[in-house]
């Protein structure tokens, strides 16, 4: 492992600490007037997404973490999990559902799906921001029925049910948000 020193520090670089892998989500470099400098961090773990605040002394050594990105395709949901194949050397392989994530209400078959690897665990993925999906159920808009901002519940082909405007119909594909989950606009 390489160490990196404080004044290295780059938002988004992961590093590995005795309380686990951490994402710098925030830094700050402090020279007081008095003491010492020191840099306060911002902290995401990467595994379980909790976040802590950290501080470090001004030159403090640290050990780097090298998080790989992978393309899979997602082939089918089975009953252990999400079947994927890798797409440099086409091995399959099950992803839990845990290690997915929120990432399983926005794929559908075919798709591919990018996961952050550290060595062989999987600690998370990388969505786009919004992705396009198809509305396999709603209910009809009623006539006249226009009321501004009004919504209804509709099922996508991956699974997730959101709210849509009331003119969405079956077989429309929609724009989803995949950090929020929500209905952006009509594709």
């Amino acid at each position: 492992m390489a160490t990196i020193s404080t004044s290295d520090f780059k938002n988004g670089m992961t590093m590995e600490l005795p309380e686990g892998l951490f994402q710098i989500q925030d830094f700050q470099h402090v020279k007081p007037g008095k003491g010492g400098a020191f840099v306060r961090t911002t902290l995401k773990n990467a595994r379980t997404g909790a976040v802590i605040d950290r501080t470090f002394r001004a030159g403090e050594k640290v050990e780097s973490a090298f998080i790989e990105k992978r393309e899979q395709q997602y082939l089918y949901r089975d009953g252990t999990g999400y079947a994927v194949m890798d797409n440099e050397n086409f091995e399959q392989s099950t992803v839990s559902e845990e290690a997915m994530g929120d990432a399983g209400n926005y794929i559908t078959e075919g798709s591919t799906v990018t996961f952050l690897m550290y060595g062989d665990e999987i600690i998370g993925t990388d969505l786009p921001a919004s992705v396009e999906l198809a509305i396999t159920e709603t209910e009809p808009g009623i006539q006249g029925d226009r009321v501004s901002g009004a919504r209804k519940p509709a099922t996508l082909d991956s699974g997730l049910v959101i709210q849509v405007p009331l003119f969405v119909e079956t077989g429309d594909r929609v724009k989803v948000d995949t950090r929020t989950g929500e209905y952006q606009t009509r594709a």
